[in-house]
């Protein structure tokens, strides 16, 4: 077995990076983020990125650390809303952005980890979404054909691992990161704590290692709340 365990993200990216590449980062909000690969790409340098998510972090965290320092040039997105910086840049011109229904971005990154290059959808038909795209019926129904997603490198971020690259996620971070890891050319998986070989039962396994060139043991996530909402408790 070639030996995937790296000390730190900046190892794991090391001779990865390119400027104009285009990134998968797994994550949904802030949950499940690979929060010590993106800081890495950050000091990185690399630029001029195509980044593939969901969301667009947040102002000073996420994704939206990269944003400020403008090595993010494109984004194909579903939501982007929790970010200033994101829609400042946007509206001036500085920055491209491929809006896509949630779904119809979830299955674009499934078809392209499992080697299908399109797909017919009925989600956008008649709307922004549709323009300039494929038009076909089918049993009398429109439908538009979109694109599988693919990219030179996924982040993702996995609750446990074993030295293989099995990876097995957590409730919510159960989300982008496993279609992710399947798409990206190279995979670099970011985890919370390494199990030894053979202690993972494979019925819980939600990536098989053969979906995983690279991964370490991350530290100091700081698993922030992207919206907190609390309420007054009641009198008893």
């Amino acid at each position: 077995m070639a030996n995937k365990l790296y000390p730190d993200a900046t190892a794991a990216l090391d001779g990865l990076l390119f400027d104009g590449m285009t990134i998968m980062s797994g994550g949904f909000g802030l949950c499940g983020i690979p929060e010590n690969l993106i800081a890495a790409l950050r000091a990185s340098g690399v630029k001029g990125l195509t980044c593939i998510s969901n969301n667009a972090g947040v102002d000073g965290f996420g994704l939206g650390l990269l944003l400020e320092t403008r090595q993010i040039a494109r984004m194909i997105s579903s939501y982007v809303g929790e970010n200033k910086e994101f829609e400042r840049q946007y509206l001036a011109g500085e920055l491209q952005l491929e809006f896509n229904p949630q779904g119809t971005l979830a299955e674009r990154i499934r078809a392209g980890g499992a080697g299908i290059p399109g797909f017919y959808t009925k989600t956008g038909v008649g709307t922004l979404v549709a323009q300039g795209k494929e038009h076909k019926d089918f049993g009398g129904e429109t439908y538009i054909m979109e694109t599988g997603l693919v990219a030179d490198v996924s982040i993702v971020k996995a609750w446990k691992a074993d030295p293989y690259g099995n990876l097995v996620f957590r409730k919510t971070a159960r989300n982008f990161n496993p279609m992710m890891a399947t798409a990206g050319k190279v995979t670099v998986a970011e985890v919370e704590e390494l199990v030894p070989a053979g202690s993972l039962d494979p019925d819980h396994v939600h990536t098989p290692g053969i979906f995983v060139q690279r991964l370490f043991v991350g530290t100091d996530h700081e698993k922030r709340i992207e919206q907190r909402t609390v309420r007054q408790r009641e009198a008893v």
